[in-house]
C-alpha cells in the first residue's frame, strides 16, 4: 500500500529510517540460520585426485655409446673452419685419438653423474654392431621394470638414414628404427620411450668455434656452464663491465650448494625451469616428465634450456613426447636478470673477495605471488608461482613467508589444494613435519588440515613417516592456541580414521589421554573434533575401547551430551555410538559399560537438533547390532502385544473426516510438493491415509492412554485405505510402531533412567519407537530402518519351521492368520520398507482433505528421495504372489552395520573451505548484504508510516481490504511483519496470501499426523530472511523456509517442543476446537507459543502443566516453569526485558511467571470478559463486558485495540476504553452474506489492520478507513 508518498521521499524521513534501521535490526539476532540448516548433512564429493604418481620410475642403467672416430670427419658433413670442436668440454685434437675418445667418455659420465649418482654406467666407445646390441640386450634385461637411458653421439659417424637408422663402426646397424628423426608411428612396445634430439631431420648442428660441439650434450647435462657462456655471447652481455668467459670459469661455489653464487644460480634455474614447464605443459604431461622420475625431470628442464640456446642458432630441438614451444616465455627474463647479478658482482668476489650479495629473486617471486593472493578476482588463472613456492620451502631464510603464503592460497580451496598437490608439494611439507622450529607449528599444522581435509588418503603416508607424532605434539602443547589444536586434532581424527596402522600409531602416542584431557575446551570446534577423534580411534578397534574405557573416557564425554553446541552434542553422540558399537567378544564388564552408556543416550530422545537425534539413532543402532538376540526377543514380545491389544469400537468415536462441515468444502487445490532435505512422510490423503504418527508423546500421567480405530491398524482401515496387497510388504507400519508405543505399559522415559540391566534392552526399544515418530522425516526414516530390521531377524528366526524347502533364509510362508491386523507379515525376499502408502518416502505432499463422500485423489507418482534408493516396498509389482522372492540383490536387511549420518564428514568441509575469507554477510559489496540493506530500510519505512497512522487515533476498523476464499477451515492466521503476506493454517497445511494483490503465494502440508491439528504459528526472522514456526497439539514445532516464492518449502528443523502433552485434556475425538466454547473444558488449548527474537527463546505450553522454555541458539531446552495449575494453558505471552511470562489457563485464572523465579507465579481470575491489570497490582484495573460466545480475541501490538471473534458469526473491535468502534456482520459485496462462526483473528504487528479466518472457509482482513492509510 503506498502510504504518506510525499513523505516517504523526504531526505529527513529517509536519515531517520535509516539510523533507526542501523540500530534495531542490525542488532537482532537470526534463529536457525546456522550451516546445518541450509546444507544437506553429507561430505563433499570426493575429488578425483591425480597428482599421486602410481609408477614412480627410476633409471637404473644408462648406456652411453659415443661414435666419434677422432681425427676423421664424417664424409657428409661439410665442417667450417675453425669449427666447433670440444666435446664434453675437452678438444679431441689436444690428446691422442684414443686417448681423447675415453677421457671424453669418463667426463661424460661425470656430467650425468652429478643428476644420477646411483646408475649404472656402461661406456661403449667407437663399438661396432654386435657390441652395442649386447648391451642394450643386457641393460633392458637387468633393469626390468625400470628405465634404461641411452645416449647417443654420433659426431665422428655420417648422419642417420632415411629410414631412421644411425651408425656405428663396420656396418649400418638398425639399432634404434625408431629415431624421433623418422616420422613413422611408434609401435606399441615403445609407447614408454621418450627421446631427446639435437635438431629437426633437415638441420645441422651449429658449427661456431666459441661453442661446444656436443651443444645439445652441454644444455642436458651442463646447464649452468653453457647458459652462463652463451649470456656472455649476446650483446645485453656488454652491459655486465668486466666479465669475460674466462671469469665465468671461476665462479666460486659447487652446484648443490645453494649459499654459494653457483649453487643459487642452480637453484634459480631449477625454479625457472620447473616453472614454466607447470605452466605450458598439460597437467598428465608434467606429472609423466617432470615428477615421475628425477634424472627425466632433470634432462627436461635443462631441455628447456637447449631449446632456448639452440633456437638462437636456427636449430630445433625435438623430443618425444613433443613439447610445447617454451623458449619465449617470460620467466626467461627472470633468469637473465638473475645471471646479470650474480656476474656483476664476480669482478669485486674474485679480485677483491667482498661478500655474495644473495640474489632477489626468490623474494621478488613470493611477492608477486602474494600480489595474485590478495589482488586477485575469483575466477582467474592459477598463479604462475606456484612451482617456486615449492623450491622456496627448501630455504630457511624464505621457508616461513613461503609456508604462509602457500597456507593462504590453500585456503582458496579444494581446488588449490589438488593444484598444490599436483606441483609436488607433497614430500617437500612431509619433510619439514622433521623440523622442530615451533613457529612452522601453526603454518604447517594448518596446511596439513587443508591437505587432509581434501585428499585423506595421505594418512598412510603420514603414519609412515611417523608426521603423526608432529600433531599429537601440537595437541598436547596447552600454549598451543585452540584453533592449531583443532586442526591438529581433525588431522588425527583423519588418521585414524577406518586406518587400523594409524589407530594403533595413535594408541601408542597417547591420542585418548591427550583428548581427554580436551573435552572441557572453551572452544567449541575443539570439543567437536575432539570427540570426533576419539570415537574414530576406537571405531571397530578393540584395544583402543579398553584404553578408553581404563580412563572412564565414557564418563568423560557425558558431560558433552548437554553441551550449548549441537554439533559438540553429536561429536558425543557419535563417539559413544563407536564406543559401544565393537563387535569384540562381550564380558559381563563391558556389558554394563554398553548398558550405561545407552541409558545416558537414551536422555537425548527430545533433543532440540534433528542432527543430534539422527546421530543418536545410529548410535542406538550399533548397541542394537551387538545384542540382536536380545533386541529380536524384546521385539517380539512388542508384536505379541500389539496384536493381542482390544480395539476400541469404531462407535464410540468420530471418524476424521466429520471434523469440517461438508456441505460447502471447498474444491482442493493442488498443493506445493516439499522438500525436506529428504522427504517429507505424506499419504495419498491427508485424512484418509496419513494414519501413522497419531499421539506420538510420551504418556507421563501413566495408565492406559485413549486413541481412535484410526490410529489402530485393524483390517478393515487396513483394507479399504491401502489395499491388501500393500499389507504384505512391510513388517513395521507407522500404525504399529505408534501402536506398540502406546500399549507398551510404562510411564515417563525420564523415570526410566534407573531401571535394572535386564530391562534396558526394552527401554532402548522404546526409545526407537519414539524416534520412529519423529516429526523430522530424516530421524524417522532412520529409526524405521533399525526396527524393521530387528522385526525381520526376529520374525525369521522366530519360525524356523516355516521355512521353505530351499533352505534359504531370504524366503519365509506367510504369517499365522490369526490376526488379520496384526502387521507382522513375511512378505518372502528380504525385510520391506513400510508400505508406499502408509508411511511414503516421497518428495511429494499429499492434499488437504477432500469432500466428505469424495474418493481420495490418486497419489501422485513415486519420485525417489535425494540421493537415496527408492523404498523396498516400490520394486516390488503392486500385486505379487506371497512366496515370490521379491527384488534381486536386495536380500541383506535394510539396516547395515556401517549406518551412518555423514556428520563426520560434513564436519570436515568445514577444513577444505575457506577460512580466511570474509564471510558474504559480512562483506558490504556483497548481494546478500545489499539485499539485508534493503529489507532493514523496508523494515523502518513499515514502521515509521504505520506509527503515524496509529498515533493520529484508529476510529473505525471495518474496510474489508481483503477476502479469499481458503482450501481449509482457518485455525490460526499470522501476519508477515513487513511483507503484504499472510500465513492461514488450516488443521494440517498452511496456505500464503499476499493481501495487497488478493493472489495466493503457496500451499503446502505441514507433515503432522492424523488427528494432530496445527494450533499456532510464529515467524522468526521476520526482520530479514523469513522462517516459519508451526506449532501442532502432539506437541511436535516444525520450521519452514522457502515458502510463499517461487521455491519449494523446506523444512530447516523440527523437534518435539512438547513431549509430553497430556491426552485427558486434549480428547482426540473431538469436533474442531475453534467451535467449541473452551471454558466448558471440552478439547484441549493444543499448543501455544512465544516467541523472542531479541534473545531467541521460545516459550512453549500448552495441553501440559509446564511452560517449556527453548533456546534456539543451543537448540535445547533452557527451563521448565511449573504452571501450578491443574488445567491446560491456552495462550502465553512474554516481556523480555523483564523476564516476565503471562500465561492465560483454561481454569480462567492468569498467571504471571518469572523466569528468574522459577516456579513463583501471582494470579488472577478472568471470567469470561476483558481484564485490564497493573502487574504489580492483585487486582485488575479494568473489566469489559465483550461479545458471548468468544472464541477469538486479539489485541494490537502498537494501537490501542483489541478484537472478540464471536462463535454467533461476528466480530466486535474495541479501543482501550472498552468503547465499540466497529462491529463486523457481513461480508463486503454485492450479496453482503453473514460471516461465518469466527474460528481465528489477528491483528497485524504494526498496519491496524485485522485478519479474520471463519468456519465458511473465508479469510478476510478490515483495515482503518481509507482516508487514514
Amino acid at each position: 500500500m503506498k502510504m504518506d508518498s510525499e513523505l516517504l521521499h523526504s531526505p529527513a524521513v529517509c536519515l531517520a529510517e535509516e539510523e533507526e534501521a542501523d540500530t534495531s535490526d542490525w542488532n537482532l539476532p537470526l534463529a536457525f540460520m546456522k550451516k546445518r540448516h541450509s546444507e544437506k548433512i553429507e561430505g563433499s564429493k570426493a575429488l578425483a585426485q591425480s597428482w599421486r604418481m602410481k609408477d614412480r620410475m627410476k633409471t637404473v642403467s644408462v648406456a652411453l655409446v659415443l661414435c666419434l672416430n677422432v681425427g676423421v670427419d664424417p664424409p657428409d658433413v661439410v665442417k667450417t673452419s675453425p669449427c666447433a670442436r670440444l666435446e664434453c668440454w675437452i678438444d679431441p685434437l689436444s690428446m691422442s685419438p684414443q686417448k681423447a675418445l675415453e677421457t671424453i667418455g669418463a667426463n661424460l659420465q661425470k656430467q650425468y653423474e652429478n643428476w644420477q649418482p646411483r646408475a649404472r654406467y656402461k661406456q661403449s666407445l667407437d663399438p661396432t654392431v654386435d657390441e652395442v646390441k649386447k648391451l642394450c640386450t643386457s641393460l633392458r634385461r637387468n633393469a626390468k621394470e625400470e628405465r634404461v637411458l641411452f645416449h647417443y653421439n654420433g659426431h665422428g659417424v655420417p648422419r642417420p638414414t632415411v629410414n631412421g637408422e644411425i651408425w656405428v663402426f663396420n656396418k649400418v646397424a638398425a639399432i634404434n628404427p625408431n629415431h624421433p628423426l623418422a616420422q613413422m608411428p611408434l609401435p606399441p612396445s615403445m609407447k614408454n620411450c621418450i627421446q631427446l634430439a639435437a635438431c629437426e631431420a633437415s638441420e645441422l648442428l651449429p658449427m661456431n668455434p666459441d661453442l661446444p660441439a656436443d651443444l645439445f650434450t652441454s644444455c642436458l647435462t651442463t646447464p649452468i656452464k653453457i647458459a652462463l657462456r652463451w649470456f656472455c655471447m649476446q650483446k645485453s652481455a656488454k652491459l655486465v663491465p668486466g666479465v669475460t668467459l674466462d671469469l665465468i670459469e671461476k665462479i666460486p661455489g659447487r652446484l648443490n650448494d645453494r649459499r654459494t653464487p653457483l649453487g643459487e644460480l642452480n637453484w634459480i634455474f631449477t625454479a625457472i625451469t620447473d616453472t614454466i614447464a607447470w605452466n605450458v605443459l598439460p597437467r598428465d604431461l608434467f606429472q609423466k616428465l617432470f615428477r615421475q622420475d628425477l634424472l627425466v625431470a632433470s634432462l627436461f628442464r635443462n631441455f628447456l634450456l637447449a631449446e632456448r640456446i639452440m633456437r638462437s642458432y636456427n636449430c630445433t630441438p625435438v623430443s618425444s613426447p613433443r613439447l610445447p614451444p617454451t623458449y619465449m616465455h617470460a620467466m626467461w627474463q627472470a633468469w637473465d636478470l638473475a645471471v646479470d647479478i650474480c656476474l656483476s658482482q664476480l669482478p669485486t668476489i674474485i679480485e677483491e673477495g667482498t661478500a655474495f650479495r644473495h640474489s632477489p629473486f626468490f623474494a621478488e617471486q613470493l611477492t608477486a605471488f602474494q600480489v595474485w593472493l590478495t589482488m586477485g578476482v575469483e575466477n582467474r588463472n592459477p598463479p604462475e608461482q606456484l612451482p617456486i613456492v615449492l623450491q622456496v620451502l627448501l630455504s630457511q631464510v624464505h621457508r616461513l613467508r613461503a609456508l604462509d603464503l602457500l597456507g593462504r592460497f590453500l585456503d582458496l580451496g579444494p581446488w588449490a589444494v589438488s593444484l598444490a598437490l599436483s606441483v609436488g608439494i607433497f614430500p617437500y611439507v612431509l619433510k619439514l613435519l622433521q623440523s622442530s622450529a615451533r613457529e612452522l607449528r601453526p603454518l604447517l599444522v594448518f596446511i596439513w588440515a587443508k591437505i587432509l581435509a581434501v585428499d585423506s588418503s595421505c594418512q598412510a603416508d603420514l603414519v609412515k613417516d611417523n608426521g603423526h607424532k608432529y600433531f599429537l605434539s601440537v595437541l598436547a602443547d596447552p600454549y598451543m592456541p585452540a584453533e592449531h589444536r583443532t586442526m591438529a586434532v581433525f588431522i588425527l581424527a583423519v588418521i585414524v580414521n577406518s586406518y587400523t596402522t594409524g589407530q594403533e600409531a595413535c594408541l601408542q602416542g597417547n591420542l585418548i589421554a591427550i583428548c581427554l584431557e580436551q573435552l572441557s575446551d572453551p572452544h567449541p570446534l575443539l570439543r567437536q573434533w575432539v570427540a570426533i577423534c576419539l570415537g574414530r580411534i576406537w571405531q571397530n578397534f578393540d584395544s583402543a575401547r579398553w584404553c578408553g574405557v581404563r580412563d572412564s573416557a565414557h564418563e568423560k564425554l557425558y558431560s558433552l551430551l548437554s553441551d550449548p553446541i549441537p554439533e559438540v552434542r553429536c561429536a558425543a553422540v557419535f563417539a559413544l555410538g563407536t564406543f559401544v558399537g565393537n563387535s569384540a567378544e562381550r564380558t559381563d564388564h563391558s556389558t554394563t559399560i554398553d548398558h550405561n552408556v545407552a541409558m545416558m543416550l537414551a536422555q537425548l530422545i527430545n533433543d532440540g537438533s534433528p542432527v543430534v537425534r539422527k546421530e543418536l539413532v545410529v548410535a542406538l543402532s550399533h548397541l542394537v547390532v551387538q545384542y540382536e538376540s536380545n533386541f529380536c526377543t524384546v521385539a517380539l514380545q512388542f508384536m505379541e502385544e500389539e496384536k493381542n491389544y482390544p480395539v476400541p469400537s469404531p462407535a464410540n468415536t468420530l471418524e476424521p473426516c466429520n471434523l469440517t462441515p461438508v456441505r460447502d468444502s471447498p474444491a482442493i487445490p493442488r498443493l506445493r510438493s516439499v522438500n525436506s532435505y529428504t522427504n517429507i512422510r505424506a499419504a495419498t490423503t491427508a485424512r484418509n491415509l496419513n494414519k501413522s504418527l497419531q499421539n506420538l508423546n510420551l504418556n507421563e500421567e501413566g495408565g492406559p492412554v485413549t486413541f481412535s480405530p484410526g490410529n489402530l491398524s485393524t483390517s478393515s482401515s487396513a483394507s479399504s485405505t491401502l489395499g491388501s496387497p500393500d499389507n504384505d510388504e512391510y513388517i513395521l507400519s507407522f500404525e504399529t510402531i505408534d501402536k506398540m508405543r502406546r500399549v507398551s505399559s510404562y510411564s515417563s522415559l525420564n523415570s526410566l533412567i534407573g531401571v535394572s540391566f535386564n530391562s534396558v534392552y526394552t527401554q532402548i526399544w522404546r526409545v526407537l519407537l519414539h524416534l520412529a515418530a519423529d516429526p523430522f522425516p530424516e530421524v524417522s526414516d532412520l529409526a524405521m530402518k533399525v526396527l524393521n530390521s530387528i522385526a525381520y531377524k526376529a520374525t525369521m528366526n522366530a519360525r524356523p519351521q516355516r521355512i521353505l524347502d530351499s533352505g534359504s533364509l531370504t524366503q519365509s510362508a506367510p504369517a499365522s492368520p490369526t490376526s488379520k491386523g496384526a502387521h507382522i507379515h513375511q512378505a518372502g525376499g528380504s525385510p520391506p520398507m513400510p508400505s508406499a502408502s502408509s508411511s511414503s518416502l516421497t518428495n511429494e505432499v499429499p492434499k488437504p482433505p477432500t469432500r466428505g463422500g469424495e474418493q481420495p485423489p490418486t497419489r501422485p507418482p513415486y519420485t525417489p528421495t535425494l540421493g537415496g534408493q527408492a523404498p523396498h516396498s516400490h520394486q516390488f509389482p503392486r500385486t505379487r504372489k506371497m512366496f515370490d522372492k521379491g527384488p534381486s540383490g536386495s536380500e541383506q536387511a535394510y539396516m547395515n552395520a556401517n549406518l551412518s549420518t555423514g556428520l563426520c564428514d560434513w564436519s570436515a568441509k568445514y577444513f577444505a573451505q575457506p577460512v580466511m575469507k570474509i564471510p558474504e554477510e559480512h562483506d558490504v559489496e556483497s548481494q546478500v548484504r545489499k539485499e539485508r540493506e534493503w529489507r532493514f530500510l523496508r523494515n523502518a519505512r513499515v514502521r515509521k508510516q504505520s506509527q503515524r497512522i496509529t498515533q493520529r487515533g484508529v476510529t473505525r476498523l471495518d474496510d474489508q481490504i481483503f477476502i479469499n476464499r481458503n482450501p481449509g477451515v482457518p485455525s490460526v492466521v499470522k501476519f508477515h511483519p513487513f511483507n503484504p503476506c499472510i500465513a492461514v493454517a488450516d488443521k494440517d497445511s498452511i496456505c500464503f496470501w499476499d493481501w495487497e494483490k488478493a493472489e495466493r503465494l503457496d500451499y503446502f502440508y505441514n507433515g503432522n499426523p492424523r488427528y494432530t491439528r496445527i494450533t499456532a504459528m510464529e515467524y522468526l526472522n521476520g526482520h530479514d530472511y523469513s522462517l516459519l514456526l508451526t506449532a501442532t497439539d502432539d506437541g511436535a514445532l516444525r520450521i519452514w523456509k522457502n515458502f510463499a516464492d517461487q521455491r519449494n518449502p523446506e523444512m530447516v528443523t523440527a523437534w518435539q517442543g512438547l513431549s509430553d502433552m497430556l491426552p485427558t485434556t486434549r480428547g482426540l475425538a473431538r469436533r474442531v476446537s475453534i467451535c467449541l466454547d473452551r471454558s466448558k473444558g471440552q478439547g484441549g488449548a493444543g499448543m501455544v507459543v512465544d516467541w523472542e527474537q531479541e534473545t531467541g527463546l521460545l516459550m512453549t505450553s500448552g495441553d501440559v502443566r509446564v511452560i517449556r522454555i527453548w533456546d534456539t541458539e543451543r537448540e535445547m531446552k533452557v527451563q521448565d516453569i511449573p504452571t501450578g495449575a491443574d488445567s491446560c494453558v491456552t495462550c502465553l505471552s512474554c516481556d523480555s526485558q523483564r523476564s516476565l511470562i503471562a500465561a492465560g489457563l483454561g481454569d480462567g485464572s492468569v498467571r504471571l511467571y518469572d523466569r528468574r523465579m522459577g516456579a513463583n507465579e501471582s494470579k488472577w481470575i478472568v471470567d469470561g470478559d476483558v481484564r485490564f491489570f497493573e502487574l504489580r497490582s492483585p487486582d485488575s484495573v479494568n473489566v469489559l463486558q465483550t461479545v458471548k460466545g468468544l472464541t477469538a480475541l486479539d489485541i494490537h501490538p502498537q494501537a490501542n485495540l483489541f478484537a472478540c471473534g464471536s462463535m454467533n458469526q461476528f466480530i466486535a473491535v474495541y479501543n482501550s476504553n472498552g468503547d465499540v468502534i466497529s462491529n463486523i456482520k457481513y461480508y463486503d459485496g454485492f450479496m453482503g452474506q453473514r460471516i461465518g462462526a469466527i474460528s481465528c483473528l489477528a491483528f497485524h504487528p504494526y498496519w491496524p489492520h485485522l485478519a479474520v479466518g471463519s468456519n465458511d472457509y473465508y479469510m478476510s482482513i478490515y483495515s482503518a478507513e481509507k482516508r487514514l492509510r
